[in-house]
């Protein structure tokens, strides 16, 4: 069986060749252990944050020339003994470096096994440890300001004060019950009333801003649609200023989707590039316009292209209304702007709908599309420091605290006892521990810590 007191070993930096690797111990017998194979200082006797230079030996063989980092427990990540080897990036040397630790006493670490032992010593409550690895998998700056927040405390201050006030009035209503032949009452109903809607309300809106969590974290899928020639692949190679897409005058070049994604402000733009959307007998590119409407229906926001130099206004709103009937979020955009009527311009500026004009070919208004799409996304709350919940764990929970709340509210309504009324109350607590564990099991922690990378 696999104890919190092994010392366990792992490749901390990625796998293959490079100028340097990080070979990462902890445990409370890690210091000794690395200090059987280190020659130079005594690593015992020394200081933790400390460096020192030496080499690593197998016997009288000398393996690497290596800078050995000391991290003395508590003064650690995981609050133990702990050393980082910084050797050569040779896979041979971390081979063989690794393999020589573990016959001394270490044995190997287990995806997320550094940042569970932080977590169960203390170091950070479990939003905390999940926010290292979106922390490690962020690709822009709005996910990583999001993981960076929720890593330093910014969500589970919050959550933590939610579950402080219900525990004040969870123990004052399990002190009525001990006096329940006295008919006292300890906790008053109206108090109780009006801190279930606040916690609600500051619920509710941590929910809702799962969605921007999720478009923080993982981009927002966005097809290119249109008909063919409107010029979506020559949007597409505007967008990401390469040629990334087959551009021609023929009609159905484009007979799968192309995939690349594009920073904005910080945030993920995944766009797909479609086949064009029109009835054909070609049985490939037939395939191409299903997996097209496919796409749309999948997608968090549709730019929906138009070719103004040969569609009518009766063609137009004809497609607007299908897109309407999708339910999906969409821009509208008129291409080939250089080539379209001043007349058919000014009816579609004067419609319901904003449109945006371009002219993709000579890369005309692209920023300004740009700005349109940073529209959708309204990172508004988030700038200003809001809480944003970005892991789809975290939101059931709130989903089911919320849940919870409403029947302590219906309890109140129903006058019942003070005895149904903690049940409620209790399970709200429950979820809410959940997300920063205080309430946890092996199952949850394992399941967790297992998407983890290995030697973080």
């Amino acid at each position: 069986m696999q104890d919190i007191q092994d010392t366990i070993v792992a490749l901390a930096t990625p796998q293959g060749v490079g100028a340097i690797a990080v070979i990462r111990l902890s445990g409370v017998g890690s210091i000794e252990l690395a200090n059987k194979v280190f020659k130079g200082k005594d690593l015992t006797k020394q200081d933790s944050h400390t460096i020192h230079f030496g080499t690593i030996r197998d016997g009288e063989t000398i393996v690497d020339e290596v800078l050995v980092s000391l991290f003395v427990a508590p003064k650690s990540f995981t609050k133990e003994n702990s050393v980082e080897i910084s050797c050569h990036g040779s896979r041979y040397i971390v081979k063989r470096i690794i393999e020589l630790l573990v016959r001394q006493g270490a044995r190997l670490a287990k995806p997320g096994e550094f940042t569970k032992r932080a977590f169960m010593n203390g170091q950070f409550d479990l939003a905390q440890a999940e926010a290292v690895a979106d922390l490690i998998h962020s690709e822009n700056e709005a996910a990583h300001q999001a993981a960076l927040s929720q890593m330093r405390g910014g969500f589970s201050t919050e959550i933590k004060e939610l579950r402080e006030q219900l525990i004040h009035f969870a123990s004052m209503i399990e002190l009525e019950l001990d006096f329940s032949e006295e008919d006292v009452e300890f906790a008053s109903r109206d108090d109780l009333r009006k801190l279930i809607e606040k916690l609600k309300y500051v619920i509710g809106r941590l929910i809702k801003s799962f969605d921007l969590g999720n478009v923080i974290k993982n981009g927002i899928p966005t097809v290119i649609a249109g008909k063919p020639n409107a010029g979506k692949s020559t949007l597409l190679n505007a967008l990401l200023n390469e040629e990334k897409a087959i551009v021609s005058d023929v009609a159905g070049t484009t007979r799968d989707f192309i995939e690349d994604e594009l920073l904005i402000e910080g945030v993920a733009f995944r766009f797909i590039d479609t086949a064009g959307l029109r009835e054909t007998e070609d049985k490939v590119e037939a395939i191409g316009v299903e997996r097209s409407r496919e796409k749309m229906k999948e997608a968090s926001l549709i730019i929906y292209l138009f070719d103004l130099s040969v569609e009518s206004v009766t063609e137009i709103n004809q497609e607007v209304n299908r897109l309407e009937n999708l339910g999906k979020p969409f821009l509208l955009v008129g291409n080939k702007t250089d080539k379209a009527s001043e007349d058919l311009r000014m009816q579609l500026g004067k419609s319901e709908h904003h449109w945006t004009f371009i002219s993709a070919d000579r890369k005309d208004n692209i920023e300004a599309l740009k700005e349109e799409l940073m529209k959708t996304v309204n990172l508004d709350g988030f700038k200003t420091g809001d809480t944003v919940v970005t892991n789809a764990r975290h939101y059931e929970s709130l989903l089911r605290t919320r849940e919870a709340l409403d029947d302590v509210l219906r309890g109140l309504d129903l006058q019942v006892t003070g005895d149904f009324l903690a049940m409620d109350i209790k399970q709200s607590l429950h979820h809410l521990g959940e997300i920063t564990g205080e309430i946890t099991t092996d199952d949850l922690l394992g399941n967790i810590f297992s998407n983890f990378c290995i030697g973080k």
